[in-house]
């Protein structure tokens, strides 16, 4: 335990000399904290069915660089960048990629697999332009604003392509009193004005910029009081620290109560991976925009290794069983539907067990499919209904009329609960 102990020091130490600067107190993470949350970093490594360059961009923000499991998703990351980049890869795919190698202090201009290689920064400039002229022309991107936002991050990092004019985009984008969005995609968006914030000599780009960070920011400050440190939901919270960390100047004169949020983000005790992996830049005061300048000759930490908590043990005694009413509507495309049922399932089951149950007992009307993400699975299909990019169209799970903020492998519903899951636009 002692060298375990040791390790965590020495890496709180190198995180408290970045350029981030000594945080507020009840601003750092607590060492038995971090500790935890790389420990469930290193696991995913082996455990997931795809590469997440999530993980290893928070490996290496978090100066982790001496993981086991960062070392072989590093390699991973470049033979699936390889093989997918340009044919199968949306460009917030392939802009977090970008991130993840950049951290890794890793050319994304040349990256090589097994004699073979591929232009990481090319095939995201292009992917790009056609989300930007798809968002000029019709108001939406292709894929997403969140993409959007992360691909002009990556571009602006590496000063490539357009990436100045894409800003002045998206910055009218948050401007517009009629855009409705979420907190998760502002914060990204905002992350990517701030990078190029920083390198535009444009007096006009740079008053429209500050104009869109001071709408962002301040709207996070007054988020998070209203939610008492939650911004959004606890998993985009974390992205919107991220912004409030580093964009002090543009919510000036007023002060973030950072140990309000960071209390908030620790209380939830995190455990899916891809959430770990988010609200980890922010809590070692390492955000995205930093992912380029690491020093990569830092001395690596080792991960101490310890024994799975109970709530991480898979082998757990299932609980008594409780009832949950499930229901599917669809009232979007084809012949609209509107079928229900009512599951038996053990205590404590996830809300994928739920969807089983349900498929096993009226195997026509609740047949679903899914597909592994970095998030886990993802519902993509039910009733032989598929969501769609082009169409714009996926399935939303609600409880009663509350949309769930966790997927189907981790929320947990409760007995006598509603879960509704309705074919949705976006």
């Amino acid at each position: 335990m002692l060298s375990a102990a040791l390790s965590i020091g020495v890496l709180l130490a190198l995180l408290g000399s970045g350029a981030a600067g000594t945080a507020p107190q009840g601003c750092d993470i607590p060492p038995q904290e971090l500790t935890r949350m790389l420990q469930i970093l290193e696991r995913s490594v082996a455990e997931s069915e795809m590469p997440n360059p999530s993980v290893l961009l928070a490996f290496n923000l978090a100066g982790a660089t001496g993981s086991n499991g960062r070392q072989h998703l590093l390699k991973q990351i470049e033979e699936d960048a390889v093989k997918r980049a340009q044919k199968d890869m949306s460009s917030g795919q392939v802009a977090l990629y970008t991130l993840a190698l950049l951290s890794s202090c890793h050319d994304p201009r040349h990256v090589e697999s097994q004699g073979h290689s591929v232009n990481l920064l090319q095939v995201l400039e292009q992917k790009t332009h056609k989300e930007v002229a798809r968002l000029e022309e019709y108001g939406v991107p292709l894929t997403t604003l969140y993409s959007v936002g992360l691909d002009v991050l990556a571009l602006c990092l590496t000063s490539t392509g357009d990436y100045e004019q894409d800003a002045i985009i998206l910055a009218k984008q948050l401007l517009n009193p009629e855009s409705q969005i979420d907190v998760d995609t502002q914060a990204v968006v905002a992350l990517a004005l701030e990078c190029v914030y920083n390198r535009t000599k444009l007096h006009d780009t740079l008053d429209l910029l500050q104009e869109a960070l001071k709408e962002v920011a301040n709207s996070f400050l007054d988020k998070q009081a209203e939610g008492n440190g939650v911004i959004g939901n606890i998993y985009s919270t974390s992205l919107a620290m991220q912004v409030l960390e580093t964009a002090s100047k543009f919510y000036a004169p007023r002060e973030w109560d950072c140990a309000q949020a960071f209390s908030a983000v620790y209380s939830y005790q995190l455990q899916q991976p891809m959430a770990v992996a988010q609200a980890l830049p922010a809590l070692v005061h390492r955000p995205y925009l930093d992912a380029a300048s690491l020093d990569c000759s830092v001395v690596a930490v080792t991960i101490p290794q310890l024994p799975l908590s109970p709530s991480q043990d898979m082998t757990a005694e299932e609980g008594p069983p409780i009832t949950v009413h499930y229901s599917v509507s669809n009232n979007l495309k084809g012949k609209p539907f509107d079928f229900s049922t009512t599951v038996s399932v053990p205590a404590g089951s996830t809300l994928l067990a739920v969807l089983q149950a349900a498929e096993e007992a009226k195997p026509k009307e609740f047949s679903f499919k899914t597909k592994p993400t970095s998030w886990g699975p993802m519902v993509v299909s039910i009733h032989e209904l598929e969501g769609s990019e082009a169409d714009r169209t996926f399935w939303q799970f609600f409880s009663g009329v509350d949309s769930l903020q966790e997927g189907v492998s981790v929320y947990k519903p409760q007995d006598g609960e509603h879960i509704r899951a309705v074919f949705s636009t976006y």
